[in-house]
C-alpha cells in the first residue's frame, strides 16, 4: 500500500490533468449532442413521430390480424326412443305425404344404408334411388341424411 501512495503522490499533478482532461472531453461531447439535437431537431421529432406511429401501426395490425376465439355451447335437444314397442305415427306419416316406397328408402337410410346398397336391395338404378332420397328431404324439409333421420325419429315414423 505504501507504494502505491509514493506512486499517487508522485504523479498527482499528471493524474489531475488526465481527470481534467477527461472531464473537458466528456464536457465537449455532451455540446456537441446538445448542438446536433438543436441544429437537427425537426428531422429528431419528424423520426420519432415516424417511430411511434410505425409502432402504433403494427400494434393496430395484430390486434386485427388476431383470430376472434369464442366458444358457443349449443344445447339439442335428443329424443330417444322409450325401450317398449315402437308404434309408427300414422298421423303425422299422413302428413308429409310420403309414398310407400319413399317411406322404404327412409328406413334404409335410417338403417346405414348407402344409395347403392339401396338400390342394390330394392332393384332399382341409382338415379331412381336419388330422386326419391331427394323427394324425401324436400317432404322433410331438411338437407341431409342426419337431419331427415333426426326429424323421422322426432317425428316416431321410424325406429
Amino acid at each position: 500500500m505504501n507504494a502505491v501512495t509514493r506512486i499517487f503522490h508522485k504523479n498527482k499533478p499528471l493524474l489531475l490533468y488526465g481527470v481534467l482532461l477527461a472531464f473537458l472531453v466528456f464536457i465537449l461531447k455532451w455540446l456537441q449532442w446538445k448542438f446536433l439535437i438543436v441544429d437537427h431537431s425537426v428531422d429528431l421529432y419528424a423520426g420519432l413521430i415516424a417511430l411511434f406511429f410505425t409502432v402504433l401501426g403494427v400494434w393496430v395490425a395484430n390486434q386485427l390480424a388476431k383470430p376472434k376465439v369464442q366458444t358457443v355451447i349449443v344445447e339439442k335437444e335428443v329424443y330417444v326412443s322409450s325401450a317398449g314397442t315402437f308404434v309408427v305415427n300414422e298421423a303425422e306419416l299422413k302428413k308429409l305425404n310420403l309414398t310407400s316406397r319413399e317411406y322404404e328408402i327412409l328406413q334404409l337410410l335410417a338403417q346405414g344404408h348407402r344409395n347403392a346398397d339401396v338400390a342394390d336391395r330394392l332393384f332399382l338404378s341409382l338415379s331412381t334411388i336419388k330422386t326419391h332420397v331427394s323427394n324425401v328431404f324436400v317432404k322433410l324439409d331438411v338437407s341431409s341424411r342426419t337431419q331427415a333421420i333426426e326429424k323421422a325419429k322426432r317425428l316416431r315414423i321410424i325406429p
